[in-house]
């Protein structure tokens, strides 16, 4: 029985993300159901210039992510459809990622808004005790925002704040570098496996490029 990942993509600023964690989630054989919000097409168009068309999706899909998508286990659900599959909880799903999650998004699935698909999918994965990444992409904070964040957590889903490490590619990572590394510890999360960054070993990096001969 297939039982996919549900990526969740809200308007907030971030799509490079989503677009790492759902390679991650391809590249490890995994089965992705996609949500993409209202918003998050206006964000995606804006970062990427390019669309997110329902008509389209697969073509869009693919130039963002810039692969071939065609032996892919991949399904989009609009964000307005609320009869789609991830609505209910008999729809058997791994769990769910929300990246990059909005403070409206994180408001909507903490007070159980439903306000779209995105929404309702992550209320229903945690009603259903599975597991959810929730990604806020935002700075600073105000008390509401962390007040939704807390219930969140509460409710029992990860908050991974999109806050990358630089201990993997050092001061002079580059941006994908920074992006992946965000992307690996979502995958961390979900017990995806990848090899999205270089993993703490104990050794700064000083001595380890001194032990690669570099």
């Amino acid at each position: 029985m297939r039982e996919p990942w549900v990526v969740g993509v809200s308007g907030a600023s971030g799509t490079p993300y989503a677009a790492a964690v759902v390679r991650g989630l391809l590249d490890a054989g995994q089965a992705v159901d996609l949500i993409v919000s209202r918003a998050a097409r206006l964000t995606i168009l804006d970062e990427t210039g390019r669309p997110f068309r329902d008509g389209h999706w697969a073509e869009d899909l693919a130039a963002w992510l810039g692969r071939d998508l065609a032996d892919a286990d991949l399904r989009h659900w609009p964000a307005g459809d609320l009869a789609a599959g991830p609505s209910s909880g008999s729809y058997r799903v791994r769990g769910m990622a929300v990246v990059p999650a909005s403070t409206a998004a994180c408001a909507g699935i903490a007070i159980g808004l439903s306000k779209d698909l995105l929404q309702r999918a992550a209320e229903v994965n945690l009603k259903e005790r599975r597991p959810v990444v929730v990604v806020p992409r935002e700075t600073p904070v105000t008390r509401s925002h962390l007040e939704h964040l807390i219930a969140l957590h509460d409710a029992g889903a990860v908050v991974l704040p999109a806050s990358p490490g630089f201990y993997g590619a050092g001061a002079a990572a580059s941006a994908q570098q920074l992006v992946d590394f965000v992307a690996g510890k979502v995958l961390d999360a979900l017990g995806v496996p990848h090899t999205l960054f270089r993993r703490w070993s104990g050794e700064l990096a000083a001595a380890r490029r001194d032990a690669e001969g570099t």
